[in-house]
């Protein structure tokens, strides 16, 4: 499963990924997923839980090999990554750490691993110390040059980020092509990004790498989303869960369709639903607190939220859902003081313009509307063309009576209204 995890951004992106539009004509068809939906088996997780008693065994038996110990933490990372048990993911970090420090951290690739590892939990400064650690050791080298990509985008070191892309420029490669596409989106030219990543699918396709395949096919499915080519979105997730039934990522994506393009409540619940039963992570229930909103459902939209706040205090996630608990707590005047506590977390720990982003909605909704255009101007706008961002960038604007600046955002927003979701629909309309 190592090549899944080669660009965790584009993967571990979470809720708002897809968007909204009138409703208009039927994509989805129950019949071409409900089959995936509540699976008992999942074979990936089995063959890791076997796989891992193996090695375990081994180690046990023969304490000084300690490459044992990396095959048992990829099969941790592997439950990780279809199960959301954040466990797993500590897991796999305790030992790529026990494994590095008996190699006195000169294993190039278990350094990489560990680096990984971090990236997933939003440590991504320290994801960057790794990384420069395995360039000095110097072996396989274009490798940490990928990941040394994939750590500078995080941070927002974007010109570090391009010369590393640079020096792996392959257009064979699908690993280069799909970090082309990262570029490309994040530089706001959507229609490259998926030129590209539609070579690296060819490429998967071509070798008949099922690994590849379900990476680029789901990586499609959001892109495709994006460009509000739903129809193409849709059967690009299609693609994905009849390669890998249990890819939830998939099936989230196929949900969203359901709610923000269909309209049909009822069906993305039983979907999200469905999909939680195995793949348990706090996002879900943002969903559904999404979907009850929209529903005017008030209770539910209120008992989804507290829920998702449980699993967060049951479960230690470290950084990874800053993000959202910074947009919950800045929605209400009661909380918004600690939107911008842990926006300036953000901020310190990657200074992209997401975080900036976090920042200065949350002074505009503690009613600092100037100190939120400061910051807006100067570290938000023009570098994300991300559209609830854009959304928060034209409120900043409004509230600070610039109408000039406003209205061609707004413009723009009319057309991402899948990419929003149907609650954005009237704020949208209202700026």
């Amino acid at each position: 499963m190592k090549t899944l995890k080669i660009i965790p951004f584009l993967v571990f992106t979470i809720l708002l990924i897809f968007g909204c539009e009138t409703k208009s004509e039927q994509i989805t068809n129950a019949d071409d997923y409900t089959k995936y939906l509540g699976l008992k088996d999942n074979k990936s997780v089995t063959f890791a839980q076997n796989e891992i008693d193996f090695w375990q065994k081994k180690f046990d038996a023969a304490p000084n090999q300690i490459s044992y110990l990396s095959q048992i933490a990829a099969n941790y990372s592997t439950l990780f990554e279809y199960t959301g048990d954040i466990k797993n993911l500590y897991k796999t970090e305790e030992l790529l750490i026990q494994s590095n420090e008996a190699y006195d951290y000169s294993r190039v690739s278990t350094v990489r691993s560990l680096a990984r590892n971090y990236i997933s939990q939003h440590r991504f400064k320290e994801a960057l110390v790794l990384a420069n650690k395995a360039l000095a050791i110097g072996e396989g080298k274009k490798e940490t040059q990928k990941l040394l990509f994939d750590v500078q985008m995080e941070l927002g070191n974007y010109p570090e980020a391009v010369k590393n892309l640079n020096v792996i420029r392959d257009m064979n490669s699908f690993d280069y092509l799909i970090r082309l596409a990262k570029w490309n989106d994040h530089k706001g030219d959507l229609e490259t990004a998926i030129t590209f990543m539609e070579k690296a699918r060819d490429i998967a396709e071509k070798e008949d790498n099922k690994v590849l395949k379900i990476w680029s096919y789901s990586n499609l499915g959001d892109f495709y989303g994006h460009a509000g080519r739903i129809q193409d979105s849709y059967d690009s997730f299609l693609k994905t869960v009849a390669l890998d039934p249990n890819y939830s990522y998939a099936l989230k994506g196929i949900a969203w369709i359901v709610f923000s393009k269909e309209r049909n409540t009822e069906e993305a619940n039983r979907i999200i639903d469905a999909i939680a039963t195995t793949h348990n992570t706090p996002d879900f229930y943002l969903l559904k607190s999404q979907i009850a909103q929209f529903d005017g459902n008030k209770s539910e939209e209120i008992k989804n939220r507290n829920a998702y706040f449980s699993m967060m205090e049951k479960n230690n996630y470290g950084a990874m859902y800053n993000k959202y608990n910074a947009l919950i707590y800045a929605e209400d005047k009661n909380t918004a003081q600690k939107a911008i506590e842990i926006a300036k977390i953000e901020v310190a720990h990657r200074p992209t313009a997401d975080s900036y982003d976090l920042l200065a909605w949350a002074y505009l909704n503690v009613g600092d509307n100037k100190k939120a255009l400061e910051i807006a101007q100067l570290h938000v706008a023009g570098k994300s063309f991300e559209p609830k961002i854009q959304y928060h960038l034209a409120m900043i604007y409004k509230s600070n009576n610039l109408p000039l600046k406003t209205k061609p955002i707004k413009d723009e927003l009319l057309s991402s209204l899948y990419e929003l979701g149907p609650n954005f629909e009237k704020k949208v309309n209202q700026l």
